[in-house]
């Protein structure tokens, strides 16, 4: 039997920030989840008073999210669970879980990642593409603003040659927002489908 190493799975923040040593990281794909702004955010990326949206996996039958997958430095693998807990659960929206992830090259890893617990508070699947570009467009978190949190996301799977079509089109609506005066909605001005 091969070595067992300590692989996670990121598909938001992680792309860019994965805050643990890893010495190999790779594109991943994990079946049965979607990745989709569904969590509202009360500590990073918004407040309790002004909530803002963060990317949560949520399962969802025939889905899929391309992402990256981290294999941890031997030794640092109590550091890093350590870490990501203290920087993931820290409302219990999301809900620790082992999956396996099959990387570009073929093989299938199991990983630690993080999915949105949908019988908790923060989850909200139902919201329009547009109410979550209003969200994004203004929410602001002890991690900074919602819109970067987004605008860094797209950027990082762009630059792995991962393409999700959906995120795309909320960061353009984002910058729709963004580009209006204040006080004037750009509600109207080629707004998401919903």
């Amino acid at each position: 039997m091969g070595e067992r190493r300590l692989w996670v799975f990121g598909y938001g923040s992680l792309l860019w920030n994965p805050g643990f040593e890893h010495d190999d990281r790779e594109i991943a794909r994990l079946c049965g989840y979607a990745r989709s702004f569904c969590m509202w955010s009360i500590h990073h990326r918004g407040t309790r008073e002004r909530p803002g949206l963060v990317l949560a996996l949520d399962a969802q039958r025939g889905a899929c999210c391309d992402g990256l997958a981290f294999r941890v430095v031997p030794g640092g693998e109590a550091a890093a669970l350590a870490g990501l807990r203290e920087r993931e659960l820290i409302s219990a929206a999301y809900l620790e879980k082992t999956v396996t992830v099959r990387l570009a090259d073929g093989r299938r890893v199991d990983a630690v990642t993080f999915v949105v617990d949908p019988g908790h508070a923060q989850y909200c699947a139902d919201l329009s593409a547009e109410r979550q570009a209003q969200v994004i467009a203004r929410a602001r978190g002890g991690r900074g603003p919602n819109a970067e949190y987004l605008h860094n996301t797209v950027e990082h799977l762009r630059a792995l040659g991962i393409r999700d079509d959906a995120l795309e089109r909320l960061a353009h609506r984002v910058r729709q927002i963004a580009g209006a005066a204040p006080g004037q909605s750009a509600v109207g001005t080629g707004a998401l489908k919903e």
